[in-house]
């Protein structure tokens, strides 16, 4: 990246950490995502109760190998045996886990985390429950306002993650959200988190790199 794009963007780094801080988050830095992977597990004890939410930027960090190694006691979503039933459980269970792991749809330069599910676990998990949630996430979902948060995941997020999953929605079809009622629709629930109760419960780990959808 060129020095003087680096130079910007080291300085809304900064100041969306600073803002999550006086949001009662916990802010972390990683200069890319071999160093995310090290801050994460830094993080962790063994033997906890760990559970995480879909996402392709913990997996990108090698964060959901780290889950599987044994250390822990993972409750995996995406073990290709659960049947519909046994994913449900691990949902519910996630609420009692000792650490939740996710990443967000944006995070604003005024400190807050903004998430649309279609499940609504992820962001259930996130309100309320776990001990400890540690999100995850790239330079590239910062942005500067919650207004900029929701552009950014019905021009992006929302598409991107539909054409994933193989969805039969308009957003995949056009790229763009089309605020459709399609039977498969994965933007359901929207949630703004502007603080954290009880303080320092979520910790946010940003990454010099872009990562994710």
């Amino acid at each position: 990246m060129d020095e003087h794009k680096q130079a910007v963007l080291q300085k809304r780094i900064e100041k969306t950490m600073k803002a999550l801080e006086r949001n009662k988050m916990k802010p972390f830095y990683a200069k890319d995502k071999g160093e995310a992977l090290r801050i994460v597990q830094s993080l962790l004890q063994p033997g906890q109760t760990i559970t995480c939410g879909g996402s392709v930027t913990l997996s990108e960090c090698g964060i959901i190998d780290l889950l599987r190694s044994g250390q822990y006691h993972y409750l995996d979503r995406d073990r290709p045996d659960l049947t519909p039933e046994q994913k449900k459980q691990i949902f519910r269970q996630a609420f009692s886990a000792d650490v939740y792991l996710m990443s967000s749809n944006a995070v604003t330069e005024e400190g807050e985390l903004y998430n649309v599910d279609g499940n609504s676990n992820r962001i259930a998990a996130l309100a309320y429950g776990p001990d400890s949630v540690i999100v995850v996430a790239g330079c590239n979902k910062i942005v500067p306002d919650l207004a900029a948060a929701v552009e950014r995941v019905k021009k992006i997020a929302a598409p991107v993650n539909a054409t994933r999953l193989h969805c039969s929605t308009p957003c995949a079809k056009t790229g763009v959200c089309m605020d459709c009622n399609a039977p498969d629709r994965i933007c359901n629930t929207r949630m703004e988190m502007l603080r954290c109760h009880p303080a320092g419960r979520i910790l946010v780990l940003l990454i010099d790199q872009d990562l994710g959808l």
